[in-house]
């Protein structure tokens, strides 16, 4: 199957671009600076929505920033394009709406980059982890703004603690991944959940507090919700027109089980890749619709991320299960289902979709059930300073129903 970076690399380039004008035609760019000010000194915890702290011009402009500084970096290093990588791109560019900034991002990158010279391994190599660990760039704002530390001591302070993260958290994820045998496509959520509760249980016993909290935009529902939709929409139309005008050989995908690694772009193609992005987007956004939830900052970024991920795992088959799974357990559970911290465990549960996809469709909506009731209690261990919170989740779920549904399923086959 031929692979080209440039369709991929350009599809998500012009996506970004649209991103800043769409800011600067909602807002002044005084306005947008102003924002993007506020939005760098926020507290990012979870959950910190950028369009209700910065307003919705500064939050497009950060989110399509980050975005282009993440893709030159990768072409600069010439990484080749793949399904991990647009899955990277996707989530950095969704989380730049909740919690991911110019500021706060590129300790990270500087701790790994250090990693590399020591270890003696090329920068490229390591990129995607460190794109992926921006899931505790929280920490770098949190201790340099959002402590009661003085700024000549939080700043320098917090941008240290992100040089450790960046440093530590490829070793740690190579050993994480272990944990939940490739069945949690969120790795990094899952070490960064570990590493930063070590992180906030350290930072708590010298009195620096940190705390989850809820601040969050209902202004814009309808706006994102049109937007983003055509966006999909288009994505499909392109993989259409990549795919020789046909959606021939779309249902191949289902064949794939979504667990690590599985790269829809080098198995399948850009074409059926896109196909699938655009799809799993709408069924997102259908997914929201059905809840009665608001679109927001955390339900994009959620969602984004879902449209990255169909590119490295993910696919109608095995998702939709997991997010059945969600309804039904918010249903019979003490959660309101419209919620936005229901609608994104539900989007981002779907890092369990290997699972639906290996095991069917009940080990899918069981894992859902469980996802939800451990997503909505790990936040307070590690204060909210890892963005991937239902990543740490799911790799706990997937830890413990794994082995179970593996002892299952090789008991059925001996007595076969």
């Amino acid at each position: 199957m031929k692979n080209s970076s440039k369709p991929s690399l350009s599809i998500i380039s012009v996506f970004c671009l649209t991103l800043i004008v769409l800011a600067l035609i909602f807002e002044s760019p005084r306005a947008i600076l102003r924002g993007m000010h506020e939005i760098i000194i926020a507290p990012d915890i979870l959950l910190t929505d950028y369009i209700e702290v910065g307003g919705i011009g500064a939050a497009f402009f950060n989110a399509g920033l980050m975005g282009l500084i993440n893709i030159w970096l990768l072409s600069r290093h010439g990484l080749k394009v793949s399904g991990l990588s647009i899955a990277a791109l996707f989530t950095v560019i969704g989380f730049s709406f909740i919690g991911k900034n110019i500021f706060n991002f590129w300790p990270i990158y500087i701790g790994g980059s250090l990693y590399s010279k020591i270890q003696k391994i090329e920068f490229k190599s390591i990129l995607l982890i460190l794109m992926f660990s921006t899931t505790l760039s929280p920490v770098v704002s949190e201790i340099a703004f959002g402590t009661h530390l003085p700024a000549y001591l939080g700043i320098p302070f917090g941008i240290l603690i992100g040089i450790l993260v960046g440093f530590l958290v490829t070793p740690l994820s190579k050993q994480m991944a272990k944990f939940h045998d490739g069945y949690n496509l969120y790795n990094i959520g899952f070490t960064g959940g570990i590493l930063g509760t070590l992180i906030t249980s350290l930072l708590r016993s010298f009195g620096l507090t940190i705390e989850t909290q809820s601040v969050l935009s209902n202004n814009y529902s309808l706006l994102l919700c049109l937007f983003f939709s055509m966006i999909f929409l288009i994505y499909i139309m392109v993989g259409y027109y990549l795919n020789g005008k046909n959606f021939r050989n779309y249902k191949r995908i289902f064949k794939y089980t979504g667990r690590v690694p599985t790269d829809f772009k080098e198995l399948l193609g850009d074409g059926i890749t896109l196909i699938n992005m655009g799809l799993m987007g709408l069924i997102c956004i259908g997914f929201v619709i059905v809840c009665n939830g608001i679109f927001n900052g955390p339900v994009i970024a959620g969602i984004l991320t879902v449209v990255g991920f169909s590119a490295y795992g993910k696919h109608p088959k095995n998702s939709i299960p997991i997010l059945l799974g969600i309804i039904l357990a918010s249903a019979i559970k003490i959660w309101d289902t419209s919620s936005t911290v229901v609608i994104i465990a539900g989007l981002f549960g779907t890092t369990l979709a290997p699972i639906a996809g290996q095991f069917g469709w009940i080990a899918g909506i069981i894992a859902g059930c469980l996802h939800l009731s451990i997503s909505m209690n790990v936040g307070i261990i590690h204060g909210g300073i890892n963005l991937y919170n239902n990543g740490f989740a799911g790799g706990m779920v997937a830890g413990i129903i794994v082995p179970i549904l593996k002892a299952f399923k090789e008991n059925k086959l001996a007595d076969c």
